[in-house]
């Protein structure tokens, strides 16, 4: 290795070392398994580090054209690999180019290959090979504990659940559940989610629909408490009639949860659409508050993950 190429990977290491030490005692005192190590810090290293427990997933966001001559890559892992005395096994790399809607879902590969992590008061199974994601959305833990703060005797309703882990929190913060997705396969997951956490699955609701469709068919009766409602930016999936736009459609999509929300009751807002604008209709309709900066957990060095909007009853 040339002295260039031991500068660049003391930077990489040092800065991961760095970003360890500061979170080590948060995540260790909070109970926290997975989180985030390193987001894209240093520009000539695109990647984003992600820990699960003893493993680590690195997202590489390399530009094809832009970074072509460097293969920083290495370095990355040989860095995990000496801080973290681990090995190949345990470290995940995934080229995360800009995914739209449902092709965040898709499937990669067919290890199924699961564990459990534990966030706070709940534990939640993650697939680290099988799929883009993991299973479990990191950037929303802060509102899985708002969710767990308020939930006692709710009512709540959890749209595009994908694996369940904020409906988790709202069952073990005393709520009953309803969960609606379009996938099989992550309803299933949720439920397992569910039994992981000694959760009785009685009492509550595991729906697979398509969400929209689900909406159009319910009648307009304010049963739930709290809606947690976290859509994909763009959707045009085979088991869809029509094209989804969150922007686009939002209004649909807001009016038709704050019609089966009690008059004291909270819809949670959340999506990952860079530069989302809520629309003026719904600022006129309802009284509405961003949240998005409460909503992203210490960890994430970018605030624009996703954006949050707290909507109440005028």
């Amino acid at each position: 290795m040339s002295s260039n190429q031991d500068i660049a990977m003391d930077m990489i290491k040092n800065r991961l070392e760095k970003n360890f030490k500061k979170l080590k005692s948060w995540s260790e005192r909070n109970h926290i398994e997975a989180f985030r190590l390193y987001d894209r810090d240093i520009p000539e290293y695109p990647f984003i580090v992600d820990i699960y427990k003893d493993h680590f997933v690195v997202y590489d966001k390399s530009d094809f054209i832009k970074d072509k001559d460097k293969n920083h890559l290495p370095h990355v892992t040989e860095a995990l690999k000496a801080l973290f005395k681990t090995n190949d096994d345990n470290i995940v790399i995934k080229k995360r180019e800009r995914q739209e809607g449902l092709k965040q879902y898709e499937k990669l590969d067919s290890k199924e290959q699961t564990f459990l992590v534990r966030e706070t008061q709940a534990h939640l199974k993650v697939n680290l090979y099988d799929y883009l994601d993991t299973g479990l959305f990191l950037d929303h833990r802060p509102m899985r504990q708002k969710v767990f703060k308020t939930a006692q005797d709710k009512k709540f309703l959890n749209l595009f659940c994908y694996t369940g882990s904020v409906s988790v929190f709202a069952a073990l913060g005393g709520a009953t559940t309803t969960s609606v997705d379009m996938s099989q396969t992550y309803l299933r997951w949720a439920q397992d989610n569910f039994q992981v956490n000694n959760i009785d699955l009685g009492s509550h609701s595991f729906i697979n629909a398509d969400v929209l469709d689900w909406l159009r068919s319910q009648k307009a009766q304010p049963t739930y408490d709290i809606i947690f409602l976290d859509p994909p930016t763009f959707s045009n999936s085979k088991k869809m009639e029509d094209t989804f736009e969150v922007e686009r459609d939002q209004e649909f999509l807001v009016d038709s949860c704050m019609r089966m929300l009690r008059p004291d009751g909270v819809l949670y807002f959340s999506n990952n659409k860079r530069k989302f604008k809520i629309s003026e209709n719904v600022l006129s309709k309802y009284k509405v508050k961003d949240i998005s900066e409460e909503s992203i957990p210490q960890d994430f060095h970018d605030k624009k993950i996703h954006c949050c909007f707290e909507i109440k009853n005028k």
